[in-house]
């Protein structure tokens, strides 16, 4: 992709430190924002430089009924945006030698069916595992949510596979539900505890959390929201809207800076496993801005990226290493998809480069 920024914007860049300058970018991001603005289902934005937030603003509602606005606090469902957190658990618990990326799925999980056993945990993080779909293994009258736990339930009593392990890209939500189960068994605690423990708390991410139903809760929460009849509806939760590992986790941008801070050193996880995680590993032939997949991230380039999307919520992540410069937005409504937002909000800042 090409970003091409007007020359004002790019001298006001150059300027950093006016405020004049800031003012207009900022009020450049407000005008891509506006159709998120006043009573409506809002977004969350966060744009970072070095480390810095050039913008960490809020627009719009986090819950209609109530009339809550959206803040930088406001805590999102991430959705698929959650991977890349479950990946990083896997990684962790690799560091501590307590797993291999390359186990078989079957060491930890062994009451999958046989046909599971070339399965590896790498396999799973990179969505080559050919997992048949656990959404399309539910009763299509199920009412209940689906826990991790049921994901497993149900694929143990699914004896095929789309494809031999490692030979082709499928993306799999439930691998990484399987994933999930598979920190718990290896930690010897719970998927929610672990993240905690070893990844929230170290990092100050203090309101986020893998929301459990009854067990936890979330602060300052976004509840979704979806277009109906031309109204806005609540659509906060679906059956699938409790499963923790691919997709269960809320947090807010004032989190995610943190986040994103411990992806540029070994505060979390040492230089060799972002190196591993940031790698291509499956090649992506019929998806747009992708190349592939490394663990809980899509690459394009020198960018790593992920969307998210649940009912009445969707939510990206955009990062460019190199440059130190990520983009952030996240909705509690059900269209459109932010990516090509943040795409937009990254040309206000980024100067033309033929590289991406």
């Amino acid at each position: 992709m090409r970003f091409a920024t007007p020359l004002s914007l790019l001298l006001a860049t150059l300027l950093g430190g006016c405020a004049t300058g800031g003012d207009t970018m900022q009020s450049s991001v407000d005008a891509l924002m506006r159709d998120y603005t006043g009573d409506v289902p809002g977004a969350a934005v966060l744009v970072l430089r070095d480390g810095e937030p050039l913008v960490r603003r809020g627009y719009g509602l986090a819950d209609l009924e109530a009339g809550t606005p959206v803040t930088p606090d406001t805590n999102f469902r991430l959705a698929s945006v959650s991977k890349q957190f479950t990946a990083a658990a896997i990684v962790l618990l690799a560091q501590d030698g307590k797993l291999s990326l390359d186990d078989s799925v079957r060491k930890w999980l062994p009451s999958l069916p046989a046909v599971a056993e070339p399965i590896t945990l790498r396999h799973l993080l990179t969505h080559s595992s050919g997992l048949v779909d656990y959404e399309d293994l539910m009763a299509p009258d199920a009412t209940g949510q689906v826990h991790d736990i049921d994901v497993l339930h149900l694929l143990e009593r699914e004896h095929r596979l789309y494809f031999a392990p490692g030979s082709s890209y499928r993306y799999s939500n439930g691998a990484y539900a399987l994933l999930a189960l598979i920190v718990g068994k290896a930690s010897g605690r719970d998927f929610a505890t672990f993240l905690r423990e070893r990844i929230f708390q170290p990092l100050g991410m203090a309101h986020t959390v893998a929301h459990e139903n009854g067990i936890s809760t979330v602060a300052n929460r976004a509840y979704g929201h979806s277009l109906v009849d031309g109204k806005w509806t609540r659509t906060d939760q679906s059956s699938t809207s409790a499963v923790l590992g691919d997709g269960g986790i809320y947090s807010s941008i004032a989190d995610l800076v943190k986040w994103d801070a411990a992806l540029y050193d070994d505060r979390l996880l040492s230089d060799a496993s972002r190196a591993d995680a940031f790698t291509l590993h499956t090649p992506i032939h019929d998806e747009a801005d992708v190349d592939g997949y490394g663990y809980g991230w899509r690459i394009h380039g020198d960018v790593l990226w992920h969307s998210g999307e649940t009912i009445g919520g969707r939510n990206v992540i955009v990062r460019w290493p190199k440059r130190h410069f990520t983009v952030v937005v996240l909705t509690n409504r059900n269209d459109p998809e932010p990516y090509r937002l943040a795409l937009k909000i990254a040309e206000l800042y980024l100067p033309d480069s033929p590289s991406q």
